[in-house]
């Protein structure tokens, strides 16, 4: 290794650049889904309580939410990537130009501009007398530049490839019911964020019908299936929080997922096929199954959506039964049965879903 490279390499590590798929793909990403959750979706929720209730300071409240979106993001991305004070306050600049030069795609157009200028201004960080004047000047000017040259690309692209996929689960509802329904669905579980990819892509309609079947198959089902090791408090710690507790132990014996991944290609065509059960509320919503009933909420507010687009008459009890199947029932059901043989087999073992709760 030559000096200069080297020095390179100790330059980075003292500004805390690294360079690796779990910085970018897992903590950053993941940020990026609570910067999301933290304004649009919260902000559509306080929304669509408020015009149902008749509460217009609701109203308010999420619209001003909603517009805080591209900075709630990079700023996100910005705290993931340990970002010194001035490129974190910078970022919000920068959220807001690739969030609304992104168009539909302008999440993925957010979290590749705000990754790329979050480096550069931590590596001009403190590097010169007047680091209060550089280090905002490169965050913001690399940040904006950079929105203004790829941002519509990287949105047209992210919306290119939702649009593929929703067009690809029109046409073969059955065939990609299961392939979304089970790619979303690990992807919740995994260390990675699947509202925030559900976002990006701008998954809606019955593809993200048959995403938000999918992270409910894991959500609920490892839930109910852990029930005898974890109880009450393991109930509502995956099936409202998030089944990525059970990563540990996935790690430990990968067969405990098998049960969950075989409900969410049971679910996802069942969804697409049988209810044409759609999302078109938020499309981070698709990604987020039951936590916090967020994807439960995006459902209704795509129903309201519908009905105010006038492509919907009402609400129907059959949109009421295919939502608590979906979501609820079949993967509590279902995911358990599938689990009963695994045991009895041994390949699931006691003690191999509990949780350190």
């Amino acid at each position: 290794m030559s000096e200069k490279t080297s020095a390179v390499k100790s330059f980075l590590k003292r500004k805390d650049v690294v360079i690796s798929a779990k910085r970018y793909g897992i903590d950053a990403l993941g940020a990026m889904a609570q910067g999301l959750f933290a304004s649009l979706l919260i902000g559509t929720i306080l929304s669509t309580i408020g015009e149902q209730a008749g509460i217009e300071i609701l109203v308010t409240i999420g619209g001003y939410a909603k517009l805080a979106t591209g900075p709630a993001m990079a700023c996100a991305i910005g705290y993931a990537l340990k970002s010194p004070p001035l490129v974190l306050f910078s970022l919000v600049a920068v959220g807001m130009a690739a969030n609304e030069l992104g168009g539909a795609g302008g999440p993925l157009a957010v979290f590749v501009v705000a990754v790329i200028a979050t480096e550069l201004g931590k590596i001009v960080s403190k590097e010169t007398p007047v680091d209060i004047i550089v280090t905002p000047i490169v965050t913001i000017g690399v940040g904006v530049l950079l929105s203004l040259w790829w941002a519509p690309a990287l949105g047209a692209a992210a919306n290119a490839v939702g649009g593929a996929i929703m067009w690809a689960t029109d046409l073969q509802p059955f065939v990609m019911g299961i392939l979304v329904s089970v790619m979303v669905g690990i992807a919740l579980t995994l260390p990675i964020s699947s509202a925030a990819i559900c976002a990006a892509l701008g998954l809606t309609g019955l593809a993200g019908g048959a995403a938000v079947a999918g992270c409910c198959a894991q959500m609920i089902g490892f839930a109910v299936m852990s029930f005898k090791e974890n109880r009450v408090g393991g109930l509502f710690a995956q099936g409202i929080g998030t089944s990525m507790l059970q990563m540990g132990n996935i790690v430990r014996n990968p067969r405990i997922w098998i049960p969950p991944i075989i409900v969410s290609a049971i679910t996802g065509p069942i969804a697409t096929c049988a209810f044409h059960f759609q999302m078109n509320g938020a499309a981070v919503a698709s990604g987020m199954g039951t936590c916090g009933l967020v994807g439960q909420i995006g459902v209704y507010t795509g129903w309201l959506n519908d009905i105010a687009a006038g492509v919907k008459d009402s609400i129907t009890g059959m949109d009421w039964l295919a939502l608590i199947l979906i979501c609820f029932v079949l993967p509590a059901v279902l995911t358990p049965l599938i689990a009963l043989p695994l045991r009895k087999k041994g390949w699931i073992g006691e003690n191999d879903l509990k949780l350190e709760l």
